[in-house]
């Protein structure tokens, strides 16, 4: 099929195609119906079949004569580690692991806390869980004590597995203290904490509630543990999404929805086949890694990347094309910020050049806005498709996308391309009335979502209708901006939130970030919007210089209000930029926007569990505060 015809094959009869895309997946009892469209609150995926999500990850590719093709590459750039385990060795890692948890009590639909580095047992953890019937809740690793003890409280789990200590370029991170204090501090108690031993740091024990994670899955100790039995409609995991400090709000996803869309969108959107190694630099606490890093890869009996380090500093900007070239890597996928963050390094890509990324043939960003410059810069220095990418913490895979396997597209910079097959994405004004083609307005999706996205928030319905269905009734509220231009290409603008109001002109920071952006001497920027007495709002901007680059402040703030001035007019308003360090950044890389801008209007900003460091946000105060 095209595009097109495969596209409104998906919204037109939606059943019949979704039941063709799950004969992809092995079921232990085949659907036979496909939707439930009455479920509450959102509609429910395969309700009468049943399956395992580790059996179609691991088993069948072994059954089927793959036992020893590589399933699962562990690549630290900290440490020089590597291993590489076939599907066979992973699947009795993973049943061992499996068996140590049922002996541990864990039953289906029990709860398991996951709070471990990126290191293979953070993958095989998962697994276990899903060949188990267990719903893991993967925390990202060295989370504060407060935020991992909200998540335990809220997912009441029945063991904790963990870690000594993760490990970063310079230092040691000790997380067995941190998991002392959350529980300290956690009205809900796990039976166990199970805790990876790591050879850089040995973590004390509590006795009679920890046990070693050695010790446990020891060959032979206990029985592997066989796959249950679940229906397609029980929840796989919780996700909780970053945001401000408070009560945490966790997505749920089910095994059967998430194991056909999975397969499709890798297929579909990526390309990516069992002949494939991807290489998905993110981490398993993200969304993107649970869906990327384990599940989809090993869905399609690919080989899959699991990579410890940073895109910079461990120990260079090639970190990341040192595993291309030595795994063999076909495609790549991370943030748009994490090539910022090379190129600021390594502008001319001296480093890049050095290694041989023959196999590399195609680069995927997503998670910030891909502005064009960053685009043009990975495009001329890879020499293969880039390619930008929309989708959320609750879809759980891409709702826009450029579909290399289906029917790659023109690119566009700027632009996620089309909606993927089962994303009816719709641009809406206040009122909740469909807008022209080219007028900016609320991204909304309309209902019923498609396999693979949020069933629920954990515990609590009404919040999941509250939050994401009750703004424009029979939409999913995406809670970004954008619009689509008259070839039916999406541009994601930011968030609602980033749309500022300039004397009654209703302008997007992206759009002014995306002009600033291709200056030569600009690595990374941000443009918020603050109060003003007169004009209501007016735009500001905070830009980091690349290495090596020396321009005076001033000088460059004129030439960069004048450059958004010429692109997008006079109304735009920016008077002001400031070159500045660093840009206030959650973990996964997003910018602290509206942090910055609750600063600049002379508010205490609640600051996301998931920020990356907070002294950098504190260094801006004085610059935020000091007026205009």
């Amino acid at each position: 099929m095209t595009y097109r015809e495969e596209f409104w094959r998906s919204l037109g009869a939606p059943e019949d195609f979704w039941r063709d895309q799950a004969a992809a997946v092995s079921w232990i009892r085949k659907p036979r119906q496909i939707l439930d469209a009455t479920a509450e609150p959102l509609a429910r995926w395969f309700p009468d079949a049943t399956l395992n999500t580790c059996y179609n990850a691991l088993d069948r590719h072994v059954i089927h004569g793959r036992a020893d093709h590589p399933a699962l590459i562990f690549h630290s750039a900290i440490t020089g580690e590597r291993r590489t385990y076939s599907y066979a060795r992973l699947l009795d890692e993973v049943a061992r692991v499996g068996g140590a948890l049922r002996e541990l009590g864990v039953a289906a639909g029990d709860r398991v806390v996951i709070y471990l580095p990126m290191v293979a047992e953070a993958a095989i953890a998962m697994l276990a869980c899903a060949r188990i019937g267990a719903v893991h809740s993967v925390v990202f690793g060295g989370f504060a004590p407060a935020e991992l003890s909200a998540r335990i409280d809220d997912a009441r789990p029945k063991v904790v597995l963990s870690a000594s200590c993760g490990l970063e370029a310079d230092k040691v991170i000790a997380y067995k203290p941190m998991l002392d204090a959350a529980l300290a501090m956690s009205a809900h108690q796990p039976d166990y904490c199970v805790i990876l031993q790591r050879p850089q740091l040995t973590a004390e024990l509590v006795e009679g509630r920890d046990l070693e994670w050695a010790m446990i899955t020891k060959p032979g100790l206990f029985e592997p543990a066989s796959c249950a039995e679940l229906a397609a409609t029980d929840p796989l995991y919780i996700l909780y999404t970053s945001g401000t400090t408070g009560r945490p709000k966790g997505i749920v996803r089910d095994h059967g929805g998430h194991a056909v869309a999975l397969t499709y969108s890798l297929r579909t959107v990526y390309g990516v086949g069992s002949d494939d190694v991807m290489f998905t630099a993110s981490d398993v606490g993200w969304v993107v890694g649970h869906s990327y890093i384990v599940y989809g890869p090993l869905l399609v009996g690919a080989t899959t990347v699991v990579y410890e380090g940073k895109p910079v500093g461990t120990p260079d900007a090639a970190a990341w094309w040192r595993v291309v070239a030595e795994h063999g890597v076909t495609v790549l996928f991370s943030a748009p910020t994490a090539v910022r963050a090379i190129r600021k390094v390594d502008p001319d890509g001296l480093l890049l050049a050095e290694h041989d990324l023959s196999s590399l043939r195609t680069l995927f960003l997503a998670g910030e806005r891909l502005d064009p410059d960053t685009y043009a810069w990975a495009s001329a220095r890879l020499d293969v498709p880039v390619i930008d990418h929309w989708w959320q913490t609750e879809t759980g895979w891409p709702i826009a996308a450029n579909l290399r396997g289906l029917e790659p597209m023109p690119v566009k910079p700027g632009s996620a391309t089309v909606p993927v097959p089962g994303f009816d994405v719709r641009i809406l004004d206040n009122q909740g009335n469909r807008v022209a083609a080219g007028t900016e307005g609320a991204i909304v999706i309309a209902l019923p979502l498609p396999p693979g996205t949020l069933t629920t928030v954990w515990g609590d319905d009404q919040r999941c209708v509250d939050s994401y269905l009750s703004a424009y009734p029979g939409s999913y509220l995406t809670g970004d901006g954008g619009y689509v231009d008259a070839d039916g290409y999406l541009f994601v603008l930011g968030r609602t939130d980033d749309v500022i109001n300039v004397a009654g002109h209703r302008l997007s920071t992206g759009s002014m970030e995306a002009v600033i952006a291709t200056h030569p001497a600009v690595a990374e920027c941000a443009v918020i919007g603050v109060a003003d007495p007169l004009k209501g709002q007016v735009p500001r901007g905070l830009v980091v210089l690349k290495d090596g680059v020396a321009i005076e402040a001033g000088e460059l703030s004129a030439a960069l209000v004048a450059l958004v001035r010429a692109e997008i007019g006079p109304v735009a308003g920016l008077r002001r930029v400031d070159v500045v360090r660093a840009l206030p950044k959650t973990r996964s890389g997003k910018i602290l926007r509206k942090a910055m801008r609750e600063l600049a209007d002379g508010r205490n900003p609640g600051l996301p569990a998931t920020i990356e460091d907070p002294a950098v946000l504190e260094a801006l105060r004085p610059l935020l505060t000091g007026g205009a």
